[in-house]
């Protein structure tokens, strides 16, 4: 079985790549588009990262782990990236470049194994991630998660 297609969204923000950046790397930004959830992370490869907030019981879990492969910001940021309790791991990169009024940024996730069940929840999770990280950055507010 082959593995599955990487995953690719390109959206433009309009903000500075350095805004962008912050977007993506601080706790507070993460808390707000991923409903509450406290990103953990290491800024440095080899580092790990995570998000943890609480389940459906109201216990704390692990939404998603990962280690840091590259951190150059404010231009790439790229992990790997396992989902819950599944032990396959992805990887997804993060790529900003600055443009006249905006910045363009580019997310791939990719190295999926052929049978990685949390593919179809990436693929629908990456486009309503990406749109509250827009819509907060360039309106200071954001939308519910589904």
């Amino acid at each position: 079985m082959a593995d599955q297609a990487p995953l690719k969204y390109i959206f433009y923000i309009a903000a500075t790549p350095e805004k962008v950046w912050e977007g993506f790397v601080s706790r507070e930004s993460n808390r707000i588009i991923f409903a509450g959830a406290e990103f953990q992370a290491d800024f440095k490869p080899g580092g790990t990262l995570a998000w943890v907030g609480a389940g459906t019981d109201g216990k704390p879990m692990t939404y998603v782990r990962g280690k840091v492969l590259r951190f150059e910001p404010p231009k790439v940021f790229q992990y790997t990236f396992a989902m819950g309790q599944n032990d396959k791991q992805s990887r997804a990169t993060i790529e900003l470049v600055p443009e006249t009024e905006a910045t363009k940024v580019t997310v791939t996730h990719d190295q999926w194994a052929a049978d990685d069940p949390t593919y179809a929840a990436c693929a629908d999770g990456w486009p309503r991630i990406l749109s509250r990280l827009k819509t907060l950055l360039e309106t200071g507010k954001t939308f519910k998660p589904h």
